[in-house]
């Protein structure tokens, strides 16, 4: 065979935050995978903050290595429901490629309506490299950017938690009550908003 298949792999990170995007990356992996590159890899979930930016690192200056992003507001999650805004970002992600995959590998089992053949699989953050990759660019952009939001808003921890619904987020929340980044309809915020 002289040529390889483009697989992408995707994947999101922030379905259970209190406050934030969505974000989803995809990510086509090169044939064969580097093995400096391949032992970066694992679920984004597992790996250490600094083993997840040494991946995201390593990701970005390997050669033949393809990184689309996409995300969903606060705002469209409210419109859509998490569950569509995860498949939205997803297919903005695919759609931010530099080229169309031949076919997609997406973590979990909703498929978010991709145009080329899409295969999901649960855990497949765990078990399949490129979305492994998809994970940890996903998993570290959003971190940025919410330790950047952290500094517009201070005092809800995001820098540490992400957005997600810590001891710390859901005490600030009633003690400085919920920004326009935070998910109106989520059961925190929203016990919050209505005990004001």
């Amino acid at each position: 065979m002289d040529r390889w298949e483009r697989i992408a792999g995707v994947d999101e990170v922030g379905r259970g935050p209190l406050a934030g995007p969505v974000l989803a990356a995809a990510v086509v992996l090169p044939v064969p995978l580097p093995s400096a590159l391949a032992v970066l890899l694992g679920d984004s979930k597992r790996l250490s903050a600094t083993a997840r930016e040494i991946a995201f690192v390593a990701l970005h200056a390997t050669a033949g290595v393809e990184i689309g992003v996409g995300a969903a507001s606060v705002g469209e999650i409210a419109r859509h429901n998490i569950l569509q805004a995860s498949l939205l970002a997803m297919r903005r992600a695919v759609a931010r490629l530099p080229t169309p995959p031949e076919r997609a590998l997406v973590d979990g089992n909703q498929m978010p309506g991709l145009a080329c053949p899409t295969h999901c699989i649960i855990g497949g953050d765990a078990s399949e490299p490129a979305i492994s990759a998809a994970s940890i660019i996903a998993k570290v952009m959003r971190d940025r950017l919410m330790a950047r939001l952290a500094l517009r808003y201070p005092g809800y921890g995001w820098e540490a938690n992400s957005g997600y619904g810590t001891a710390l987020h859901r005490a600030a929340l009633h003690r400085i009550g919920a920004t326009a980044h935070h998910r109106a309809g989520f059961g925190t915020v929203r016990q919050v908003a209505l005990a004001v």
